[in-house]
């Protein structure tokens, strides 16, 4: 009997260390949804509102409440790559939606590519070729783990291309000349057939002069009432971006994305990375905190909800790993009565750019100094600079002193400091070193006071600061440990984390550590 008992202990010792040993079941679908311009504490400020996917995600998931971007500038293009590649902008070589190119001294975007055509649709194409660093996605596609797919999707093309990465089966984004979901020549000769009958159908017909107000009306905010063009074409398309039927479009074409390339229901683990961008362009126009930001918020909320269950129904219960973040915040509207006591205001690109050409012409002679810019971001005239037998150094710290004098401007950094470590060391300046390519990059990084923005009207981010460095990052899923967790992380995390769980290679340029604490068998910080 006491062998017995010692030989089955014996057994169910080895059966629940060889259990230990097996590692996890994959997952058959990864999704990655990004809201843009989604500020962390819309979380918290709209809580009451959400019964949707944002609800279930606070509930079932591992909540980050501490999630932070450690670059600059934080703007869509630099956000996006960092959601799969988990590098710095230093690393991506994506520092901004766009930038001047050192060597045709042109301006580019961070995906514009003149190699490949627009498919869909008239225009030149996009790739991710200017993507210097891998994506989780093309590690998934490198393991030789079957065949996975990954498709990116958003309104935006850089919101699509980024996240998707090289290798990917294929990105679409929204043309506002045409009102199409279009992709480019990068990834496939021609649209696959199921693109072209969603297309077809003509959806985003169906808003034509249609009417957006609150969907859960509230004492506590405004009422308004906005009607969208009545006539197809670019000015329709482009109002259409702007409202929450822009989000409604990529949730459908994401649900037939999902059916046409069979996501998660094929064997091997599929990546489709979906990016909301409506929310941006509406809080662009009103600030964070008009009603119409809380309505996109709780619309966003009740359609991530509509996409959670559509993929529970194609892929089954339990077999998604769901992870949302935010490609950035937003600053605080300037000017609005409730902040009235509050620091901030406005300052001009074109008058930074402008104090540039004036002190440069004074100390050195008739210009053009400034080549171009991106915003407030100049590019000196190089070939300028080394035919007068300049040193670059000097221009630059002549051009970071006038710009110095502009009131509200925090710092300068020069192009000298930055490559050579000459700059105060503190979270701030590593920010912008994490942001800076010097391939890329532009001569001088300005940064403006907190709360005062470069634009003329409506609002922006870009910033080092916490309104536009704090978003959420929440995962959801098998082997994922719901709770609070309170402790400071990066998104730069999440690739790693998704690599590590998938068992593939971290992506090559990832600067994160991976999120241990929130896999079975760690522990939550409530």
């Amino acid at each position: 009997m006491t062998r017995r008992f010692f030989a089955l202990l014996a057994l169910g010792a080895t059966s629940a260390a060889s259990a230990a040993a097996r590692p996890p079941e994959r997952p058959k679908l990864v999704l990655a949804i990004v809201i843009d311009q989604f500020r962390y504490d819309y979380l918290t400020r709209f809580r009451g509102d959400y019964t949707g996917g944002l609800d279930r995600l606070l509930r079932q998931g591992a909540v980050f409440t501490n999630a932070r971007y450690e670059h600059v500038p934080t703007v869509t293009a630099c956000g996006h790559a960092i959601l799969m590649t988990g590098a710095m902008p230093s690393l991506s070589g994506i520092v901004g939606n766009d930038w001047i190119d050192r060597e045709t001294g042109k301006k580019v975007t961070s995906v514009s590519d003149d190699s490949v055509r627009l498919l869909g649709a008239e225009g030149k194409g996009a790739s991710p070729r200017r993507l210097l660093a891998s994506t989780l996605g093309d590690e998934m596609k490198m393991a030789g783990k079957g065949k996975p797919r990954v498709i990116g999707i958003s309104l935006k093309d850089r919101a699509a291309i980024l996240p998707a990465g090289h290798l990917a089966d294929g990105a679409y984004w929204f043309d506002s000349h045409s009102g199409a979901f279009v992709s480019s020549t990068f990834y496939f000769p021609d649209l696959p057939q199921w693109v072209k009958e969603f297309n077809r159908g003509r959806p985003a017909g169906q808003y034509l002069g249609a009417e957006w107000k609150p969907l859960a009306p509230s004492p506590d905010y405004p009422a308004f009432a906005k009607t969208l063009a009545g006539a197809a074409g670019p000015e329709f398309y482009t109002s259409l971006d702007a409202s929450p039927f822009g989000n409604e479009l990529v949730e459908a074409f994401a649900e037939r994305a999902i059916e046409g390339e069979r996501l998660g229901q094929r064997g091997p683990t599929d990546l489709l990375t979906v990016s909301f961008s409506s929310n941006d362009y509406v809080g662009h126009d009103v600030g964070p905190e008009a009603p119409e930001v809380r309505d996109m918020a709780i619309r966003a909320d009740r359609l991530i909800g509509r996409l959670l269950d559509f993929v529970e129904a194609k892929v089954g219960p339990g077999n998604t790993l769901v992870v949302l973040t935010a490609d950035h915040g937003v600053a605080p509207l300037p000017g609005i009565p409730e902040h009235a006591k509050m620091p901030g205001g406005r300052l001009s690109s074109k008058a930074i750019l402008g104090a540039i050409e004036a002190a440069l012409k004074k100390s050195f002679g008739d210009g053009p100094w400034v080549a171009g810019g991106s915003g407030e971001a100049p590019y000196l005239n190089r070939g300028l600079i080394r035919t007068r037998k300049l040193s670059e150094a000097e221009v630059e710290r002549v051009a970071a002193q006038a710009v110095a004098a502009i009131p509200h401007v925090f710092r300068v950094y020069t192009r000298e400091q930055l490559l050579n470590g000459a700059a105060i060391d503190d979270q701030i300046t590593r920010r912008v070193v994490n942001g800076y390519c010097p391939s890329r990059s532009s001569d001088l990084v300005v940064l403006e006071e907190q709360y005062w923005i470069p634009l003329a009207h409506g609002a922006s981010h870009g910033s080092a600061f916490g309104y536009d460095t704090h978003v959420p990052v929440i995962f959801m899923g098998p082997n994922i440990r719901a709770g609070r967790y309170d402790r400071n992380i990066l998104p730069n995390d999440i690739a790693p984390t998704l690599a590590t769980m998938l068992e593939v290679e971290t992506p090559s340029g990832a600067a994160g550590r991976v999120l241990a604490e929130m896999l079975s068998g760690g522990s939550a910080s409530h």
